[in-house]
């Protein structure tokens, strides 16, 4: 059976418990399942702010926002969409009921015990699924889940949490390190293949550029620097449209604006055709680049 069997809510900074749902199970497995999150709820700073650890029968999911992490435990069949709604709501709830002030002043452990009554309450709705498909919006979280996985914890993760190694600060914050993107459309691989072309271009007119300096001291070297900068910016599309990286389409957009900053100051030795094709190459880049969004199969949320 798929459900929900234990959450709490912590202090990032210290790792203070501030309020946690009562427990009367003494299953073996589960109980060494929560020694495991009393582990990383004192190590919360230095995950990504969605996570989800593995560990047999039970998954541990935890998210942390403003100062503040919410852990559950679920069983390990339990729909992932689900669990971070049942987390969302809990940090809503928590949010709106405790000012952030007390929150970071108070000292004594589960000094907001109160709240267990709606970690209570919630936590019995979660574990009637087919109830829930009216009251809440999974489409919104069910977005945030495929665009954003939660990372997945590993094995020398939690051993660091248990003292064994020393963790470094993850380089992935909030979002998921094997992020794939969606196939390659044929619209994709002609704007690659344009891309290319004024990359190579731009690259052997920079290159002639070279040739004219050392022949004549009167050429301009800003030309030289205009054409590589364009070949640069061609290329670091391609790269932006066949992996996945934070800040994607900023960076695409960026590179479209050295692209035409780079042309209008080529103005002189190219026609207005040639411009406007570079210019019209990058924008078609750039919109394939936004396009392809990272994959992510909708799973069965059971509801």
């Amino acid at each position: 059976m798929s459900m929900v069997v234990f959450a709490s809510v912590v202090r990032v900074g210290d790792g203070l418990p501030l309020s946690a749902s009562t427990d009367y199970e003494q299953d073996k497995e589960l109980q060494e399942t929560k020694r495991h999150l009393k582990g990383l709820s004192k190590k919360l700073s230095q995950f990504p702010d969605r996570c989800t650890l593995k560990t047999g029968p039970y998954n541990v999911n935890f998210t942390s926002s403003l100062g503040v992490g919410y852990l559950m435990v679920c069983t390990a069949n339990y729909p992932n969409v689900l669990a971070f709604c049942f987390l969302d709501e809990l940090q809503k709830e928590f949010i709106v009921t405790y000012e952030p002030k007390r929150i970071s002043t108070v000292v004594r452990p589960y000094s907001f015990i109160e709240f267990d009554t709606f970690i209570q309450k919630t936590k019995q709705r979660y574990n009637s699924p087919r109830s829930l498909s009216t009251k809440i919006n999974l489409s919104d979280m069910q977005t945030e889940i495929r665009l954003r996985p939660p990372y997945q914890l590993s094995p020398e993760d939690l051993q660091a949490v248990n003292g064994f190694s020393v963790h470094r600060p993850s380089k992935y914050k909030g979002i998921a390190p094997t992020q794939m993107l969606e196939p390659v459309t044929l619209p994709g691989i002609v704007s690659c293949v344009l891309s290319v072309l004024c990359g190579g271009l731009n690259l052997l007119r920079g290159v002639h550029a070279i040739e004219s300096i050392l022949q004549n001291d009167d050429e301009d070297f800003n030309y030289v620097i205009a054409f590589f900068l364009g070949t640069a910016a061609c290329l670091y599309q391609c790269f932006l449209f066949a992996y996945f990286s934070v800040w994607r389409n900023s960076k695409s957009f960026l590179a479209f604006a050295l692209i035409c900053l780079s042309n209008m100051y080529l103005y002189e030795l190219r026609n207005m055709w040639q411009i406007l094709f570079h210019v019209a190459v990058a924008a078609f880049m750039t919109l394939q680049i936004k396009l392809r969004q990272p994959q992510g199969k909708a799973p069965d949320y059971n509801v």
